[in-house]
């Protein structure tokens, strides 16, 4: 852990929403908020002071000024008792902010920025940062359920480990139970060995797939309850497809935590076609955790 959480501002709501979020996730950890505007323009070799015709308070250097006093007044009156920096980097934001990423415990950004258009759900940044960020990202949705638990999607995947020890951490930060879910279905599970004697039926008893789901689950969170023993833990293992499960268990969570891939990943892909659902609709703000094998 550095101490050190990292916000993308751009002026948008969802920024500064972001902002207030990552002020609290700041106060929570005892850690310093650093914001961060990546301003791109003068890559660009455009004019970025104001212009001989408008106002001297004008130009593109002003306004990134601005955004930033902005998220700055913002994350003050979120979380006045956290030391609060700021930067305006030169660069654009998706390579501006993963290198941010390598100073921080954590990075939040909005679920979507100035940039976007009309009708996306997700912005570029966050998607890119949830791939290739090194620390788990936070991307901040809907605001979470009052008083509901932390929520872990589990597959048993050794890429996930990571984020099963960051699920119950944030559990115990906030002071706030932990639901483990796991969702599966027939199609989707491990395809069984033969059995050695062909005499043997090759199908399992009725019932034995569910209980060797439940065990997954069990073999998942194994030594993490008693390293975090003020934790109460909950888990279910349900038959039904993960995206759906998941996304509508979020309603009533106040935080969603999953890997960046799962055991049904391809090699190469750094971001599962199940984390880039729950980012584009999840009900709750979502933490992406990779695995240490991912280059973090």
């Amino acid at each position: 852990m550095s101490g050190l959480v990292v916000v993308g501002a751009d002026g948008s709501a969802s920024s500064l929403a972001a902002v207030g979020t990552a002020a609290r996730e700041a106060a929570l950890r005892g850690a310093g908020l650093r914001i961060v505007h990546a301003f791109l323009w003068p890559a660009m070799h455009v004019p970025l002071g104001p212009s001989g015709l408008g106002p001297p308070e004008g130009g593109l250097r002003h306004a990134a000024q601005r955004v930033v006093a902005e998220a700055v007044e913002r994350a003050r009156s979120v979380a006045p008792e956290v030391d609060v920096t700021h930067a305006v980097v030169t660069g654009e934001p998706l390579t501006v902010l993963e290198a941010q990423s390598r100073a921080a415990e954590l990075v939040v950004v909005g679920s979507r920025g100035m940039g976007g258009f009309i009708g996306l759900l997700l912005g570029s940044t966050a998607v890119h940062l949830a791939a290739h960020g090194q620390c788990p990202v936070m991307v901040v949705r809907e605001q979470p359920a009052a008083g509901g638990p932390v929520l872990l999607g589990v597959d048993g995947s050794p890429a996930g480990a990571d984020a099963v020890d960051f699920a119950f951490a944030e559990a115990a930060l906030r002071g706030a139970g932990l639901l483990v879910l796991h969702a599966w279905t027939p199609w989707h599970t491990p395809v069984p060995p033969p059995p050695q004697d062909p005499a043997m039926p090759y199908a399992g008893e009725p019932g034995e797939l569910a209980r060797t789901e439940e065990r997954l689950v069990a073999e998942a969170i194994a030594g993490r309850r008693e390293t975090h023993p003020g934790v109460e833990v909950r888990t279910r293992a349900v038959r039904g497809g993960t995206r759906e499960t998941l996304i509508e268990a979020s309603r009533t969570a106040q935080l969603l935590v999953v890997g960046a891939r799962g055991r049904g990943g391809f090699a190469g892909l750094v971001l599962g076609s199940v984390s880039q659902a729950l980012l584009h609709h999840a009900h709750c703000p979502i933490a992406v955790v990779r695995g240490s094998a991912a280059g973090r």
